[in-house]
């Protein structure tokens, strides 16, 4: 069996941001795969949000299974409240936009999209603040993300299987 030589890199390690989830495509999955494998040919550490769920728990999964050294770091606290954005002449079309397109892929969750807050003048925008009521997922969010559990073991035990 012929063994893959490793590349070098300038670099020891790589922090990798991604989803805590698969998102809705197969190929966001695929290319979480690509880079996990990429990192371990190139004998480079991770250092990702600490998940094992989603895009980043794929990416650890396949280094750690390469033999690459993988540090998890998961934030004590997470941001729960409301953003607001003065959206002056339509300076922030394209984050709104991004943010949007995360939720239609899977990576960020309606509720989430929710507790950000935009306005094109500050009168309106600190009113829309005034007015903010925050929307918890609550148990639906527990159980999506035991939903999310099952089928990340179910796909990792498939990938291990090939």
């Amino acid at each position: 069996m012929e063994e893959k030589l490793a590349m070098k890199s300038r670099f020891k390690r790589v922090c990798v941001f991604c989803g805590s989830s698969t998102g809705n495509r197969s190929s966001y999955r695929e290319a979480a795969l690509d880079l996990g494998q990429e990192l371990v040919s190139r004998k480079l550490d991770l250092v990702y949000g600490g998940g094992s769920a989603g895009l980043m728990g794929l990416i650890a999964h396949e280094v750690h299974r390469g033999g690459g050294h993988v540090l998890g770091i998961i934030p004590k606290t997470l941001m729960c409240k409301e953003v607001g954005l003065l959206n002056v002449e339509g300076y922030y079309n394209y984050l709104l936009t991004f943010i949007d397109k995360a939720v239609d892929d899977g990576f960020i969750g309606p509720s989430q999209r929710h507790i950000i807050v935009s306005a094109p003048t500050a009168t309106e925008l600190v009113q829309k603040l005034e007015e903010y009521v925050p929307v918890h997922d609550g148990v639906v969010a527990k159980a999506r993300w035991e939903v999310e559990q099952v089928e990340l073991n179910a796909s990792l035990q498939s990938e291990i299987a090939r």
